[in-house]
């Protein structure tokens, strides 16, 4: 592969370039003040290379999985080694966010060099990736100066940082570009380990609850647990637009394949809505078929899309692995922005089952909500990546790991449907990717129901179907109150390479019902369980693991913020 310069770069990357130069700048400005008060404060007494961590290092790190990088990053950090235990998860925050932007400034510098296609992808999806990253840990130190918002909220910023390094890494590893990942993980340069610490130094610290534990959250529980409401995060405006017919909807743009609207592309309309928009704005797509890749950046905020109904709107691409994307660029629809909504509209990829890896849509926007819509693939149909979303009167539609990433996610009435795979293929509904056991992160099927496709249902014996299996460490998937039907293989539960992580998953079944539900011979595992606590198996549900109540019912979907048995 030739590494040589193009100096015909894109003006859109070169765009971009000085776009992240001035937003590192303008942040690393933030960081240096926060040194500085901290030099100002603490007033470094111990140097040279003999020194060994104080007791309040020594207590901070412990909560790490990586003690040895952690007591020494926080050493060499100025006022590291006079800070106490409160004063060090700032450091620890500072620290890991200017590593973040000097990956990011390092790894530009490769932007302009030409690259075969599936290197570039890798590349460009590490570059959106650490952007992201960045930004989150903007957010993060914010709350942690200003409480500018919830620790529930650092909590979700922070457990997708450590997810996308994971999938920055896996996308240059997908590459095989044996020049490129090995430069890239140079500037990276034990990155991945700082932000695992880094969050561990968060969630164990007083202030810091993840969203399962929240006091508050508990007494709205005891109040609303029956509730049939939406989610609190969901505005009053936002739930009445859910709620009500699409001809009933003042749209802000009209995407029209006949040119009846203003725009004839759904992209169109996206890059015509303000950077960082506060305010809703409704995109109306009319009904026809888009074939086009649709991607909602993250700078693209509180879009909804509203469509003519299922089969109606689709949106439909066929990119995949095989055609040289990585799994992350396969996505027709890919939504980054938060406050995402999505009604009434069908995604699918085309790819088929033969060119394996193919999400027809991913989500790594915050508070997204995806109500009513159909998802149609194969392999990797939809791609929950990241952070807090909810899915309500779904139909999703695979064959392999195809609901998949470490979102912290809850689908709840939907209609989950295997397809025919490839032949000695398995269908695996789910493949969890919570990394770190300190992520607030994992899949929760909740009410739903399990079924076969025409297709697969004459020979569904010859295809075994399992409820997932292990991508990550330390996977986290539960179905609770969920309709099983008879091609469940008895065992439940699928192994992802021998015995890789089953002794540290957390896989869990609660009062399921169907010819598939039945227990008694799933598998063994020690990270298996069949749960009978109401306590436990509420720590699933909308309300208390994705914090449902405090930005759902704005959305006007509605939703079963507790459990259907109490």
């Amino acid at each position: 592969m030739s590494y040589s310069k193009c100096f015909s770069s894109k003006t859109r990357l070169h765009r971009l370039i000085l776009l992240t130069l001035l937003t590192i700048f303008v942040i690393l400005l933030a960081a240096i003040s926060i040194a500085f008060l901290v030099r100002t404060r603490f007033k470094p007494t111990i140097s040279g290379s003999n020194r060994v961590p104080t007791e309040a290092i020594k207590r901070t790190c412990e909560l790490t999985l990586y003690k040895d990088i952690c007591m020494t990053s926080l050493m060499e950090f100025p006022g590291g080694m006079e800070a106490g235990p409160r004063e060090l998860v700032h450091l620890s925050m500072n620290m890991t966010h200017e590593r973040v932007s000097q990956a990011l400034y390092d790894a530009m510098a490769l932007a302009a060099f030409d690259m075969a296609p599936l290197s570039r992808s890798a590349y460009d999806s590490c570059m959106e990736l650490l952007y992201d990253s960045h930004q989150h840990l903007a957010q993060s130190l914010s709350t942690l100066l200003y409480s500018t918002s919830s620790t529930d909220d650092v909590m979700t910023w922070l457990s997708a940082v450590v997810t996308n390094q994971d999938t920055c890494e896996e996308e240059l590893e997908q590459s095989g570009d044996t020049y490129l990942k090995p430069q890239m993980m140079s500037y990276f340069n034990e990155l991945a380990k700082l932000l695992s610490n880094n969050l561990a130094i968060y969630s164990n610290q007083d202030f810091s609850t993840i969203s399962t534990q929240n006091k508050k959250r508990r007494k709205l529980l005891s109040i609303s647990d029956k509730s049939n409401e939406f989610p609190n995060w969901v505005k009053k405006s936002d739930r009445r637009l859910l709620q009500v017919a699409a001809a009933e909807i003042q749209a802000d743009m009209i995407v029209s394949k006949d040119g009846n609207g203003t725009h004839k592309k759904i992209g169109d309309a996206v890059k015509a809505v303000p950077n960082y928009n506060s305010r809703r704005i409704i995109i109306y797509v009319k009904a026809g078929r888009y074939e086009e890749n649709v991607k909602v950046d993250r700078k693209k905020t509180n879009i909804m899309f509203v469509g003519d109904g299922v089969g109606q709107t689709v949106v439909t691409g066929g990119r995949s692995v095989f055609a040289n994307y990585t799994t992350y660029h396969t996505a027709t629809f890919a939504a980054n922005g938060a406050g995402f909504i999505m009604k009434d509209i069908t995604i699918e990829n085309w790819a088929g089952p033969e060119k394996h890896q193919a999400v027809a849509l991913q989500v790594s926007a915050d508070h997204a909500v995806i109500h009513r819509c159909n998802m149609s693939g194969y392999q990797d149909t939809l791609y929950v990546h990241s952070q807090r979303q909810f899915y309500r009167e779904c139909d999703i539609y695979g064959t392999v790991d195809f609901i998949f990433g470490n979102a912290a996610v809850v689908l709840q009435n939907c209609n989950i449907w295997a397809r025919k795979p490839l032949p000695q293929q398995k269908n695996t509904i789910t493949a969890q990717g919570r990394k770190d056991p300190n992520q607030n992160t994992g899949i929760s099927i909740h009410a739903c129901q399990l079924w076969v496709t025409a297709e697969l249902y004459p020979v569904k014996w010859d295809y075994p179907t399992y409820l997932g299996r292990p991508w990550k460490m330390y996977s986290r998937t539960v179905y609770m109150e969920t309709y099983m039907d008879n091609h469940i293989n008895p065992a439940g539960w699928l192994e992802w390479n021998g015995s890789f992580a089953l002794q540290t998953l957390y896989y869990g079944e609660y009062l399921n019902n169907g010819p598939g539900s039945w227990v008694g011979k799933r598998v063994t595992w020690p990270g298996y369980r069949v749960i009978t606590m109401h306590e436990e198996a509420s720590k699933f549900t909308v309300a208390r693991f994705i914090g449902g109540f405090t930005w759902l019912p704005p959305t006007g979907v509605s939703f079963l913020a507790g459990l259907r048995g109490k």
